[in-house]
């Protein structure tokens, strides 16, 4: 039987730069009888998610794009950002499995160290993450959030700027562990995915790609049997997803 894993993300993307997503899933960790597929809200943040208004804007967002997901035959929800948008109102909504990229990195980030780094784009994401490690329960071993002071880009990612960005987040990769004492790193973003191969090459610590832990959690809950607690995320009494109808991505 196949079942189908629906990535949302949280920041309005083209077809292309979907594609470019969707390449952080090499055919080696989608499990069997699993399609996956990206989708977008058709309107959200314009400015890769700098503050806390565009932040709630895309917890909209991702809810408008996957509170219908089971109704359109998906078995589990990605919310494919380090964001975590929206998560705990679609875990609300829907009784299919629903992962976030931050929390799934920061839990098994807590497997593998006692002291988590992540090394991420620029300061304006600063903020994303204390959240999932605090829902991790891992907040005291957040030890490390290092950037590289550059903006990105959610339609190229980082192609065409290999040469001058991945040395850039090696050296803070090098700084949250000598200076930090980082002995575990995550991806600041899912933007990140072309770097991963490059760092983790050159680095002695566990380097976590955030859109592919994520994909694979969902994978384990699928195979498990197993989705979120009903009493921690009560269902709406009265749904109103029409009222989310313009965020919407159409998937066909």
């Amino acid at each position: 039987m196949t079942r189908r894993i629906l990535h949302v993300l949280p920041v309005a993307v083209p077809a292309e730069g979907l594609a470019a997503f969707a390449d952080q899933l090499p055919e080696e960790v989608i499990d069997p009888g699993v399609e996956v597929e990206f989708a977008a809200p058709t309107q959200g943040a314009a400015n890769m998610i700098d503050s806390a208004y565009e932040r709630t804007i895309c917890d909209v967002a991702v809810l408008a794009v996957g509170a219908r997901a089971a109704d359109r035959g998906f078995a589990a929800v990605v919310v494919n950002s380090m964001s975590d948008s929206g998560l705990s109102a679609l875990r609300s909504r829907l009784t299919i499995p629903v992962v976030g990229a931050c929390q799934a990195s920061m839990a098994v980030a807590g497997l593998l160290g006692h002291r988590i780094g992540v090394v991420t784009m620029w300061p304006q994401w600063h903020a994303l993450y204390p959240a999932g490690a605090a829902a991790s329960g891992l907040a005291d071993r957040l030890v490390s959030i290092r950037d590289i002071g550059t903006r990105p880009d959610a339609e190229a990612l980082l192609t065409g700027r290999e040469d001058t960005l991945f040395p850039q987040l090696l050296a803070a990769c090098r700084a949250a562990i000598d200076q930090d004492g980082a002995q575990v790193l995550i991806l600041g973003s899912t933007t990140m995915h072309e770097s991963h191969r490059y760092l983790s090459a050159r680095l002695e610590v566990p380097l976590i790609n955030p859109g592919v832990v994520a994909h694979q959690t969902a994978q384990q809950l699928l195979r498990a049997g197993l989705t979120h607690s009903r009493p921690a995320y009560p269902s709406p009494a009265r749904p109103a997803d029409d009222l989310l109808d313009a965020f919407i991505k159409r998937i066909e």
